[in-house]
């Protein structure tokens, strides 16, 4: 693509038109061309995979962490780069690429520094300050993060065969999964959680219609107006937000709710803990394990599936809410769906009117009332943790052929984009060949996942 195009692209997304005529694009031309490009531009030149690969490799070394400089935390370690705050689940998922360049980026003490902040109990805070203390309290609805740990662990042991690091980390990955066991998990064998804090921040969870008896009814993105307004310091501002969120909708929706993504990913947890408890000789917990992926199987199965949509939904009031986010699809690396059930699931991912888009695997599918066809974070864009989640659940269910289609057209997408901005960015737009609206640049924390995982593991390969 060249750049005077590329241009054209983003002054749509950027609104100089009105919404509705870009609503219009959408759902008519651009999925018409979606539809039709299917083939030659998923094709990405070898010199280019290498100029994409490289670059992320460059800004990821670039932004390491960690020495004299640091207040807290001295030894290097692979960071995000989102702010002085290191982040959990941003983290895991730089895991997941760091994994192949374990001898220049440090993944381990990434995520040791984490580690070495758990509590008695195996709480782990999802976000701490630069002087190493937690910044949520355990008690807020936002003070952990979707339980990726062991997830990490895992691929990065894949590429590594490191049975010793294993048998390090053991004993806290099982304390933390114990943590997250007895904390949010309710009677009906589903998990609670805040939709902030599991990390697809503005993703809708409640009913369109739905307003809260308690609290001030704001969004946090309102209430982020607000603290815009504010003439105060930046602390003073940050813990406002913390005291104030919970008066949220978001904040108050929350011990009511069972959520299909925590829930799958503790089915998924439990997976991966049994394999690394037969790897470290402690079978003893293999029972344990086992008991909590089939009651969580069983849960998800029974109350969240609906047999005519076909499609897992979180519960609200112990009622289905029917909103399709990409989130669900992490019942894939759980490994809870049904073989009979299968299939129609799946179909949503090959469906262009949800999230086979131009770019596919949106955040929210493109039949929500609230998809955003240019990203607006959660509302529609396409983010590379998300659609790494939904691939590597495709290939453990052995569909291959389809992570691949899905991964050659996103790799595409990012690689028309790094083309014509020589960089990556934090989420792209679903209906344009576009970064995403908003999105921050130069971001080779989890993005990095596309130049480097992806194409080890889905483009190189095809």
């Amino acid at each position: 693509m060249k750049r005077r195009d590329f241009a054209k692209n983003v002054t749509l997304a950027s609104g100089l038109i009105g919404i509705g005529a870009l609503n219009a694009c959408v759902e008519g031309e651009t999925i018409e061309k979606a539809s039709s490009a299917q083939g030659a531009e998923d094709q990405v030149s070898e010199a280019l995979s290498k100029q994409m690969y490289d670059k992320a490799l460059e800004i990821t070394k670039s932004k390491i962490r960690g020495g004299d400089s640091e207040p807290f935390f001295k030894e290097p370690f692979i960071d995000a780069a989102f702010s002085p705050n290191i982040f959990l689940w941003d983290t895991c998922f730089m895991c997941c690429f760091a994994k192949y360049h374990l001898d220049e980026l440090p993944v381990y003490q990434a995520l040791d520094n984490f580690y070495d902040r758990m509590e008695e109990d195996g709480y782990i805070c999802r976000e701490y300050r630069q002087n190493g203390e937690a910044l949520w309290s355990k008690d807020h609805p936002v003070s952990i993060n979707p339980p990726l740990l062991a997830f990490a662990e895992w691929e990065i042991y894949k590429v590594s065969n490191d049975s010793e690091r294993l048998q390090k980390v053991y004993p806290v990955l099982k304390k933390n999964f114990e943590f997250h066991v007895n904390t949010y998990m309710m009677e009906d064998d589903l998990f609670y959680g805040d939709t902030l804090g599991m990390g697809m921040d503005n993703i809708p969870r409640s009913p369109r219609d739905w307003e809260p008896t308690e609290g001030n009814g704001l969004t946090h993105h309102e209430l982020g107006d607000q603290l815009a307004a504010m003439n105060e310091s930046a602390e003073t501002k940050l813990n406002f937000f913390i005291a104030e969120y919970v008066k949220t909708k978001q904040g108050v929706w929350n011990k009511q709710s069972r959520l299909v993504d925590f829930s799958a990913q503790m089915a998924m947890n439990a997976n991966y803990l049994k394999e690394i408890a037969v790897l470290t000789g402690n079978n003893g917990d293999v029972e344990m394990y086992d008991d909590i992926h089939n009651r969580i199987k069983t849960a998800l199965n029974d109350k969240c599936w609906n047999e005519e949509d076909s499609f897992y939904y979180d519960l609200g009031f112990d009622q289905q809410v029917p909103r399709r986010h990409i989130g669900m699809y992490w019942a894939l690396l759980g490994k809870v769906i049904p073989e009979d059930r299968l299939e129609a699931f799946l179909g949503h991912l090959t469906n262009p009117d949800e999230f086979y888009r131009r770019t596919p695997l949106p955040a929210l599918s493109a039949a929500d009332p609230d998809y955003m066809g240019w990203g607006d974070y959660w509302l529609g864009g396409v983010w590379a943790p998300t659609a790494y989640m939904v691939l590597r659940g495709l290939s453990e269910y052995g569909k291959d052929e389809l992570a691949k289609d899905l991964a050659s057209k996103i790799y595409a997408s990012v690689a028309e984009v790094f083309e014509a901005t020589d960089t990556f960015w934090e989420n792209y737009a679903p209906d344009l060949v576009s970064y995403g609206m908003p999105a921050k640049k130069d971001f080779c924390g989890w993005t990095a996942l596309i130049p480097i995982a992806f194409y080890h593991e889905y483009i190189r390969t095809s």
